[in-house]
């Protein structure tokens, strides 16, 4: 059984350690801590990963945000993986901080990436993993936010809800969505 998780962000140095490229960070600790590596290859960064059995491909789509959905079906079909078997680790404004939400599918909610996706797949049925990031900008200043690197009073939070991306990760692998949903989806983070 073969899975397929995108990491989104852009690549770019200017990019590294902002709210937009938590998908990255987060599929960078998960290749970490399975002592694995990324190659470069056809429109993202690649890893393979074999876990409990299963087949595990990470990508980091070297599209930008915008063109994501490009590489996600570029690889789902390269690598013949069914679109159930897809998770998409976006940023998301809608939650807070301390939020992490497993999600079927539903709508992009204006994020590019997610649009991208929907438009190349021409579905809106895909699990996504959204990262709460929060709200707190100024009128006008979304995009200064979205692309700003995280606080420093953040970083622990982050830290923490990184590592239990990784446990996500691993328990869609292995015991599905819906039963991952009910595990990981109530948490309220606290540290």
């Amino acid at each position: 059984m073969k899975y397929l998780i995108a990491g989104l962000g852009n690549i770019g140095f200017e990019y590294v350690e902002t709210r937009h490229n938590i998908g990255f960070d987060v599929v960078d600790v998960f290749a970490n801590k399975y002592n694995a590596s990324f190659r470069s290859d056809r429109l993202a960064d690649v890893c393979e990963i074999k876990y409990k059995g299963r087949t595990i491909v990470l990508i980091k789509p070297t599209t930008y945000m915008n063109l994501s959905g490009r590489a996600v079906k570029y690889w789902l079909d390269k690598e013949k993986i069914p679109v159930e078997n897809l998770l998409v680790i976006v940023d998301d404004l809608a939650f807070p901080l301390d939020v992490l939400k497993l999600k079927k599918g539903g709508s992009d909610a204006g994020h590019n990436g997610l649009k991208s996706i929907h438009e190349s797949l021409g579905t809106t049925d895909y699990p996504r993993l959204r990262f709460g990031i929060g709200n707190h900008f100024a009128q006008g200043k979304q995009v200064d936010f979205v692309l700003g690197k995280w606080k420093d009073s953040e970083i622990p939070m982050v830290n923490l809800k990184v590592s239990k991306c990784a446990d996500i990760i691993e328990s869609f692998v292995s015991i599905g969505l819906d039963r991952t949903m009910n595990l990981f989806n109530n948490i309220k983070f606290t540290l």
